[in-house]
């Protein structure tokens, strides 16, 4: 498309600290590994020199050891760490690598996060200079440290004459505990510390100093702004795991829907002293990444939050660009994401946001407790939002997996990742090379046992390309048929250009997965051109999985039920209607696949899941908001219409309790679980009265009093149940209400222009679509702020009377538009937009999305009802409507 290049920049970035990384240990959290691994920059890493990449949050007893560069052959003297976290977040896992490696004298950490905005975070200690500070901080923790450890090794070895140290077992749990399980570490790596010390504590320091001296460490800290996620070169995200998205958006009030999105926009002036983290630190974020693309921004803004984070962004640049003139310019526009919530809540037709929807994710890191004692520990940071990561696994082993291999080269790598992954299990660390099991040719997840560890997975990476083309950037372009016909042909071009002998037979049309697969085992066929097409085969089997079925089935039957229910907005009955069908079909599926759960262990669920009903529900009263005028206590339904949806939530709440993952349930799940266990158990009985029974008063009237008192009993705690249930539900439609006010709104009745642009329906096209088509067209959006520089606002206060007032600029006008959605973006929308770029035949400009995160139907039941929601019932409750 032009110059700009996301992953690029990144890339640049990383060989400009080239010199610190060399011959070091490198060290990356679990949001710089998220984003690098996009990037493709581990490959980057070794080729400067790196001794090794391991993890911040899961380092190792044993990582000094680790030396991928086999010319490195001195210990290693200094270890870098790069983090995408607060410094005062990070403190306990950098305090942790200093200990473990004892003969480093030099520490040198780069974070994402700024020095200003380190000052700026309200729930960090550290001050206007943050680094300098957190450099002595760190030095001063670290001699504490290693100081009760030099005397709890010294307590713990008793040095006789003539004899071995030894330790008592007390003596062994309590070093074990203060030194080591206090930092995080876990009891089996703890159970591996050595016995006696050949290179320890008391040699490295010594307590009494007549010993050799040490060196004193060095410790510098250094910004790195360009950890994000490139999707491609023109399409990027935060990082799920760091500071910046894990910032809340939102701070509890009456406005709030929840604390990844941005407040519900009033048309009001912002407070300052109200501004969630979470503005703040994007504001840096968007500022540092200008400026280093070499960008001059002229700043556009819709929503409050945008509103608030383009005026900080506007006094960063007053206050700190002073070289401006030679850079490029660029339009930067900040969108609300409550401002469109539909979209990202629909199943559109886009082939990247299938994809995603299938593939499995990793594990968050785990995030410990901080040290004790340390000075940095603030008990007011939270851990902010959960988002779950970007980390999408793709099944790479199911190349090795079928009824026959193509080749004898595909054996023999079947072969060889089943003796490496046996060869490196510790817990198969000691069978002989004759214990590995046979293959035949074939790959199996049971062939190698528990070793789920080590299986082999895919990932994206926003480098790959076809014959010059990105991978990834083309797919974001393309709907379901189109994506899958592209990554048919470029397979064909693949196996003609590896000639490979294949007898894949390639029917004409849209491919099925049986095509596709055959397609890349034939590719996969030798190493080498496995190890060259890696990029294309990674897509392709992505692509694979999403057409397979269930998959397909699900996603297609989801669209339907969204098309459906927005053609049933012409009368609310009928659409609240259809929501109560949806809820109830979804609770009949669930009942059907619990008894054939109970048959076969091997079922598979329905179409439609009781999480799926539930979006489908924020859709309906989205589009019922658009379409109805509130009733009741603002509800777009009437009194009957909502309380049989309440109703029929309830009941399923009840009978399935794990249908769905409700935050604000949590407290009350064990509760639940009873109601269940004892609804199970009284089933048998029920069956069982059936038969006649005999009559006993007269003998047994005084147990059966007791009986009564004990379901009496039972009785009155299965009503509360059902009535906290039923507060807690009431609770969670005032969400739903405050989903059907957004369009009504001030600040929305300002953009019915944006809303209403060609008759497009928000389930048809989204806002990002209509905004950025009347944009390049020159229309003047009402609601739409520009953020003037520092000699505009001059100007146009003072200096307009005298003639000299500044023309202001258009977004469409740029050369390079930048479109930033606060609080996240989804695949739909990328290909919207590009679409609206190309409509409006400017072919000249440069086109850059980004968002917070990257949104699927899921992680917006994650945002409303789910993990990243308000934290209780408590929460919700105190919000009023």
């Amino acid at each position: 498309m032009g110059s700009l290049d996301i992953a690029e920049s990144c890339l640049n970035s990383i060989r400009q600290i080239s010199d610190e990384v060399a011959d070091a240990f490198l060290y990356l959290d679990a949001g710089c590994s998220e984003a690098f691994q996009f990037m493709g920059a581990f490959s980057l890493l070794m080729e400067i020199g790196a001794r090794a990449i391991c993890s911040l949050e899961n380092l190792s007893y044993f990582d000094p050891v680790i030396n991928w560069n086999s010319c490195h052959v001195v210990p290693a003297k200094k270890i870098v760490v790069i983090t995408s976290r607060l410094l005062s977040d990070a403190h306990r896992y950098i305090l942790r690598c200093l200990s473990i490696h004892q003969d480093v004298l030099r520490c040198t950490i780069f974070t994402s996060i700024s020095e200003v905005a380190h000052s700026a975070y309200i729930d960090t200690p550290l001050g206007p200079d943050a680094f300098r500070e957190y450099e002595s901080l760190l030095l001063q923790d670290y001699e504490e440290l290693m100081r009760k450890q030099r005397l709890e090794k010294h307590d713990l070895f008793s040095h006789d004459a003539g004899d071995q140290p030894t330790r008592t077992h007390q003596q062994e749990e309590n070093f074990a505990d203060e030194g080591w399980l206090r930092l995080g570490f876990h009891k089996q790596q703890s159970s591996k510390l050595p016995d006696s010390p050949d290179k320890g504590f008391d040699q490295t320091y010594p307590l009494n100093g007549s010993q050799g001296a040490r060196l004193p460490l060095v410790v510098s800290v250094q910004h790195f702004p360009m950890i994000l996620c490139p999707l491609s070169p023109h399409i990027f995200v935060l990082p799920s795991e760091g500071a910046v998205a894990e910032a809340c958006l939102s701070i509890q009030q009456k406005d709030s829907l929840s604390p990844g999105l941005p407040p519900i926009a009033s048309g009001l002036p912002s407070d300052g002293e109200e501004t969630p983290p979470g503005a703040t630190l994007t504001a840096h974020f968007l500022y540092h990444l200008a400026a280093k693309m070499d960008l001059k921004l002229e700043i556009f803004s819709l929503g409050d939050l945008s509103k608030s984070i383009g005026k900080t962004l506007m006094d960063m640049s007053s206050l700190y660009d002073v070289a401006g003139r030679n850079k490029r310019s660029a339009g930067l526009l900040l969108i609300d994401r409550t401002l469109d919530l539909i979209t990202p809540c629909c199943h559109g037709d886009s082939l990247v946001d299938r994809m995603l929807s299938c593939l499995p994710r990793s594990e968050r890191a785990t995030f410990g407790p901080q040290v004790k004692g340390s000075q940095l520990q603030n008990k007011s940071i939270s851990s902010g939002l959960m988002r779950a990561p970007l980390d999408f696994r793709i099944p790479f082993d199911s190349i090795f997996c079928g009824e026959e291999c193509p080749t004898n080269g595909t054996q023999f790598m079947s072969e060889c990742i089943t003796s490496f992954i046996s060869g490196w299990s510790l817990k198969h660390s000691e069978l002989e090379s004759t214990d590995i099991p046979q293959q035949d040719g074939k790959y199996t997840s049971d062939s190698v046992g528990d070793f789920n560890t080590f299986a082999m997975h895919g990932s994206f990476i926003s480098t790959g390309n076809h014959l010059g083309e990105n991978c990834l950037e083309a797919m974001f372009d393309k709907g379901t048929k189109d994506g899958a016909l592209l990554i048919k042909k470029w397979l064909q071009e693949t196996l003609y250009h590896e000639r490979a002998n294949s007898s894949v037979k390639i029917r004409p049309g849209f491919p099925n997965t049986n095509e596709l697969m055959s397609m890349i085992k034939a590719i996969a066929s030798n190493q080498a051109s496995l190890l060259r097409n890696k990029g294309i085969i990674q897509v392709a089997l992505a692509i694979k999985l999403a057409l397979s079925e269930p998959q397909s089935s699900h996603w297609d039957a989801l669209a339907s039920a969204e098309r459906i229910l927005s053609v049933s907005t012409g009368d609310s009955q009928t659409l609240s209607s259809q929501i109560h069908d949806l809820l109830c079909k979804s609770i009949s599926m669930q009942s059907q696949h619990s008894h054939a759960q109970r048959r076969h262990a091997g079922a598979t669920s329905g179409p439609l899941s009781f999480q799926d009903a539930i979006i489908l529900t924020v859709v309906g009263y989205i589009l019922a908001g658009e379409n109805f005028t509130t009733s009741g206590l603002g509800s777009p339904f009437s009194w009957e219409e909502e309380r049989s949806l309440k109703e029929a939530i309830v009941d399923a709440i009840l009978e399935f309790p794990d249908i769905a993952k409700f935050r604000f349930l949590h407290d009350i799940e064990e509760q639940l679980h009873e109601h269940h266990e004892k609804l199970k158990s009284q089933k048998p009985e029920e069956t069982q009265t059936a038969q006649p029974v005999i009559n006993f008063d007269e003998q047994w009237g005084s147990w059966e009093d007791d009986e009564t008192e004990n379901n009496e009993d039972q009785l009155y705690g299965d009503m509360q149940l059902k009535l906290e249930l039923r507060d807690r539900i009431d609770n969670m439609f005032k969400v739903f209400h405050k989903l059907s006010r957004l369009k009504r709104e001030s600040s929305f009745r300002e953009g019915q222009l944006i809303r209403d642009y060609s008759g497009y329906s928000s389930v048809d096209r989204g806002l990002v679509y209509k905004l950025l088509s009347l944009l390049l067209r020159k229309h003047d959006i009402p609601g739409l702020e520009y953020h003037s520089s520092a000699v505009g606002r001059i100007l146009k206060s003072g200096f307009g009377r005298f003639g000299l007032v500044q023309a202001k600029p258009r977004f469409g006008d740029q050369s390079i538009l930048i479109i930033f959605v606060v609080g996240g973006v989804n695949a739909r929308e990328v290909r919207e937009a590009r679409e609206a770029l190309v409509e409006s035949g400017n072919t000249r400009a440069e086109l850059l999305v980004g968002g917070t995160t990257l949104l699927s139907p899921d992680d917006m039941f994650d945002l409303l009802f789910g993990s990243c929601s308000f934290q209780s019932f408590e929460d919700v409750k105190s919000m009023p409507i």
